[in-house]
């Protein structure tokens, strides 16, 4: 159930509110929530029971029902709706901005949707239509229709006739997109240019030229990017012949943007990316989702069992040489997750790019090299003061073991940075997720050559006086 603490206005007003359900005392309840936004009286709706969450939900007026159901999460939202009457989904279906319901009718089951767009009235049926026809995580399954088109003949004072007709119900009025005969668009023009200019100037005489698109067919994480470089709070949607079908705006693109980023998060911690939220997913669906990394990482671990067996000669001559693996490896494979999730997050955001390996495999040489040394030292100073202050006997050798472990430190901290800060690009370059990296892996891989680079150093510098 959701937490009201989240929403300070919900938290205060909640009482007050659920006793209004709970004694059916419609008139003020209904007077009580339209004094409220639709986000709070959201909030509100998330914290009942279900029982009372339709309750309170069917004493909205048809508009602001639409409103309050847009804020509710997708899993609500299904949840609400088999709970009403079908001339209620219809009226909240018809009222919903289109491309909040695209979004909803492309996580239902296929047979759910098509019976949801038959109730659908025939103009708000053929937007719905259009809208799914477009590719799956494409940018037309995203935008909206509800734009305001103006012709570049018109003067500042037909501009505000055809607004205040028109401008009512769009999704913004902000900015207005420039067409001619055939939809093809011309340009976009922010309000303000309109408000400041004379009655009688023309749109044509407010134009650049110099608008940015986007494509209906691109990937939404191209309007992410286009959002973040140009620095709007709407892009307009062409098909491949220019002609204006849609507008995106900044909201739709921060849900996409928290929508990626949840899931590289989840990618980075080895588990498949949910597509559901966590408290909505089957208990089978989340041991799915991890187990078939756990799996991938537990067969991992088996070649650091195997590196170890085969050093269990020189760990059987010096029994205390064992204590030392889990500080090597957990070095490596630190610094490794580290350099990793510096990558695969400055590659989302497009500050690096595959052309760039080179420079980033010289920073993270550069950083393994001062990050190792930092480290071997600080394991060779540890093994020094325990000796010398008689807190475990490390032989006569007991230098040239600090120096194995400090060697080993460094050398697999090297290793750890170049495997995790080039690994992302391989996966890019081969046509995968960066994220699927995930630190988890990176730790993985690098547990295995910290053995054998800790067993080497160990070989070196022992052999002939421990070994």
């Amino acid at each position: 159930m959701f937490d009201l603490r989240e929403s300070p206005v919900s938290s205060l007003l909640f009482p007050e509110i659920e006793e209004l359900v709970k004694t059916r005392q419609f008139g003020a309840l209904r007077d009580a929530l339209s004094e409220l936004t639709p986000p709070d009286v959201a909030d509100l709706l998330r914290a009942m029971e279900p029982d009372d969450r339709a309750v309170a939900f069917r004493v909205l007026n048809k508009a602001m029902a639409a409103d309050v159901f847009e804020y509710l999460p997708a899993d609500e939202q299904e949840e609400m709706l088999r709970r009403l009457g079908q001339a209620e989904v219809a009226a909240i279906l018809n009222e919903m901005a289109p491309d909040d319901r695209t979004a909803l009718l492309e996580e239902l089951p296929g047979a759910v949707t098509q019976r949801l767009i038959t109730v659908l009235s025939p103009e708000e049926r053929a937007v719905a239509q259009k809208l799914l026809g477009y590719p799956e995580e494409s940018i037309g399954r995203l935008m909206t229709p509800d734009y305001v088109a103006i012709r570049e003949d018109w003067t500042v004072e037909q501009v505000f006739e055809h607004l205040r007709r028109f401008g009512r119900d769009k999704e913004t009025i902000s900015i207005l997109y420039v067409v001619d005969a055939n939809w093809k668009l011309l340009d976009d023009i922010m309000l303000r240019s309109f408000v400041l200019a004379e009655p009688q100037t023309r749109v044509s005489d407010l134009m650049d030229e110099q608008t940015v698109r986007l494509l209906a067919t691109d990937d939404q994480e191209t309007a992410i990017a286009y959002f973040e470089k140009y620095d709007r709070s709407a892009l307009p949607v062409v098909d491949s012949d220019e002609i204006l079908v849609g507008i995106v705006t900044f909201d739709d693109v921060m849900d996409i943007a928290k929508e990626e980023v949840t899931e590289d998060i989840q990618k980075m911690g080895a588990v498949e990316a949910l597509d559901e939220p966590y408290m909505s997913a089957s208990l089978l669906t989340l041991v799915r989702k991890r187990g078939v990394w756990l799996s991938m990482l537990f067969l991992g671990e088996m070649f650091t069992a195997s590196a170890m067996a085969y050093f269990e000669h020189e760990i059987e001559r010096v029994v205390f040489l064992a204590s030392f693996i889990p500080l090597i490896v957990s070095s490596g494979g630190n610094t490794g997750s580290q350099a990793a999730t510096l990558v695969v997050r400055a590659m989302a955001l497009g500050e690096i790019r595959l052309i760039d390996w080179w420079r980033v495999a010289y920073r993270e040489l550069a950083s393994g090299l001062m990050l190792g040394g930092w480290l071997g030292l600080l394991g060779i100073a540890r093994i020094h003061v325990w000796h010398l202050a008689g807190w475990k006997d490390y032989t006569a050798h007991y230098h040239l073991v600090a120096l194995s472990v400090g060697v080993a430190v460094c050398g697999v901290v090297i290793w750890g940075t170049m495997i995790g800060g080039l690994l992302p690009f391989l996966l890019r370059r081969i046509g995968l997720d960066p994220a699927a990296i995930s630190a988890p892996f990176v730790a993985t891989l690098v547990d295995v050559i910290g053995i054998v680079t800790y067993f080497t150093a160990v070989t070196m510098f022992l052999t002939g006086t421990l070994l």
